[in-house]
């Protein structure tokens, strides 16, 4: 079942729950993140940044929208960090349901504009947008993002935001960071501010840098509001750290003996993000 992000966000916000968006840039582990949410009848966001977009080439969308259509849960094909109007155009071309444009860095004027541009573009054709306001950390150079600063969401910013824009969900800042955090790093989250932007804001809300982070502020972020959450760098540790024993046996050489190893590892993580987000079983609320 395809389907964009304010359908499948809507749904989301009203019962509760977050709907996990994973990070897809190889094939094998996007069947692995199916089959979890098969199983968990989860719907899923496939997440793709542009960077993963360049190493994957656009024609992977076609087969995810193929995929899609053939899943009894419900999937969002969403374009992740997209930095300009021209990467969301592209993605828009491709067959991407939802793209982001991230504006997070430009000024609070700039940033209204750009995403008031794209939203004019993509809700002509029944795509959905994600914007941003203030700014995720980063903790390392793979990291998916044009910093390493925390700037947090002023409440009363964000209302005017998604008043000028027409955004379909926003992203905010509560303390998060991309990436894995180094040992001894430990985040500190504002959960009362993002009670404080849920009470005022009445669309989605998306938590970004949602990889290594705590259980019990994840799923508290989730009882305040929180409807999407990213997860990129978790479930490719998990995938790579299996590959790199399975390697060890310098006999193998074939792709489809080597990978549903690793695919079995990483969906360990997928199932216990679905858990945690409250997402196991929701994909019956999109069944007319």
């Amino acid at each position: 079942m395809l389907i964009n992000m304010k359908d499948l966000l809507k749904v989301a916000n009203e019962n509760k729950f977050a709907v996990p968006a994973f990070n897809i840039s190889d094939y094998s582990m996007l069947n692995g993140i199916f089959e979890a949410c098969e199983e968990k009848q989860s719907p899923v966001i496939i997440a793709i940044h542009p960077d993963e977009l360049k190493h994957v080439g656009t024609e992977m969308v076609l087969a995810i929208r193929e995929k899609a259509h053939k899943t009894n849960f419900p999937v969002c094909i969403h374009l992740d960090h997209g930095q300009t109007f021209e990467q969301t155009i592209q993605a828009i071309q491709a067959g991407f349901t939802s793209v982001m444009i991230d504006g997070s860095t430009l000024s609070f004027e700039e940033n209204i504009a750009e995403c008031k541009k794209v939203v004019e573009a993509a809700h002509a054709v029944g795509v959905s947008v994600e914007g941003e306001l203030g700014t995720i950390g980063s903790t390392d150079s793979q990291a998916e993002t044009q910093g390493n600063q925390i700037i947090y969401t002023n409440s009363e910013d964000a209302v005017k935001f998604v008043q000028e824009t027409g955004i379909d969900t926003l992203a905010v800042a509560i303390g998060t960071s991309h990436g894995i955090y180094p040992k001894g790093m430990k985040p500190e989250l504002k959960l009362d501010l993002l009670t404080e932007i849920k009470g005022k804001v009445s669309i989605p809300l998306v938590l970004h840098g949602g990889s290594n982070n705590q259980d019990h502020e994840i799923k508290e972020s989730v009882t305040r509001g929180v409807s999407k959450i990213n997860i990129s760098s978790d479930i490719k540790a998990a995938y790579y750290e299996k590959m790199r024993e399975v390697l060890a046996d310098e006999s193998l050489r074939e792709p489809n003996v080597i990978q549903p190893i690793c695919v079995a590892h990483m969906k360990k993580t997928a199932y216990h993000k679905i858990e945690l987000f409250n997402a196991e079983g929701k994909a019956a609320l999109y069944q007319s």
